[in-house]
């Protein structure tokens, strides 16, 4: 089975090919340029390079959130485009458990996956590595430093933070929380690798969807939706 995976939630952007759970190749860009301008041409000269066409590739997976609002609405529309005509299905992979497989080979290890969310938040998923899978140990979902750190506080495995927010993480609660450090830069940012990880995972348990069925999960209301909110004197939920 022929996996394309884009990565478009955070700063850098990246694309990958896999094989039968093989990477065949990944482009990664981290340049500042808007994804808009750098996926697609990326997706090109990828599978160019690799001597494959886009008619030889079996699932469509990207990076559905949570993220950038801007940057999952990239990748998700591009995704939608490249299964579209060939009537291919996709995969909605939560950008949280795509950032954590890299890392599951550390067996035991405590994967706190971070996303800067702003406001004092952070998107936050945890996982506990188990050498060839993660065991899932809570929802996506949007939480306050504090309340995270009150959390990791009662876990007495070592724990490792990845993702573009693991370094505000890191600083925000090293003091307070035992075993904690940071991943390694190489393996600490978002990657199309670990989305078509993440798919392979959706294959398996029958969650491909339709081109017409992918969407983003944002996991809360945009800046816009709550300072309209706040206008009309109602609570944003998120």
């Amino acid at each position: 089975m022929n996996i394309l995976a884009l990565e478009s939630s955070a700063a850098a952007c990246s694309a990958a090919l896999c094989r039968d759970g093989a990477l065949v190749a990944q482009f990664l860009q981290n340049s500042g340029l808007t994804h808009s301008r750098t996926l697609l041409p990326m997706v090109h000269d990828m599978l160019k390079n690799c001597g494959e066409r886009l008619e030889d590739v079996d699932v469509i997976a990207a990076a559905a959130g949570p993220g950038s609002f801007t940057g999952l609405r990239i990748g998700v529309s591009a995704a939608k485009g490249l299964a579209w005509a060939g009537d291919k299905p996709c995969a909605p992979c939560s950008t949280l458990e795509s950032m954590a497989w890299p890392l599951a080979h550390l067996e035991g290890r405590l994967i706190v996956c971070a996303m800067d969310a702003r406001r004092g938040q952070v998107y936050n998923a945890l996982f506990l590595a188990r050498g060839d899978r993660l065991e899932r140990l809570s929802p996506d979902r949007a939480i306050s430093l504090e309340e995270l750190g009150e959390e990791l506080k009662s876990v007495q495995n070592f724990k490792i933070v990845v993702g573009d927010g693991a370094r505000l993480c890191y600083n925000s609660l090293n003091e307070r929380v035992s075993g904690l450090e940071l991943a390694p830069v190489h393996l600490r940012f978002q990657s199309a690798w670990g989305v078509a990880r993440a798919a392979e995972e959706l294959v398996k348990a029958g969650g491909l969807v339709s081109a017409s069925e992918l969407v983003p999960s944002y996991h809360r209301l945009s800046q816009a939706e709550r300072e309209r909110l706040e206008r009309e004197g109602r609570t944003p939920q998120g």
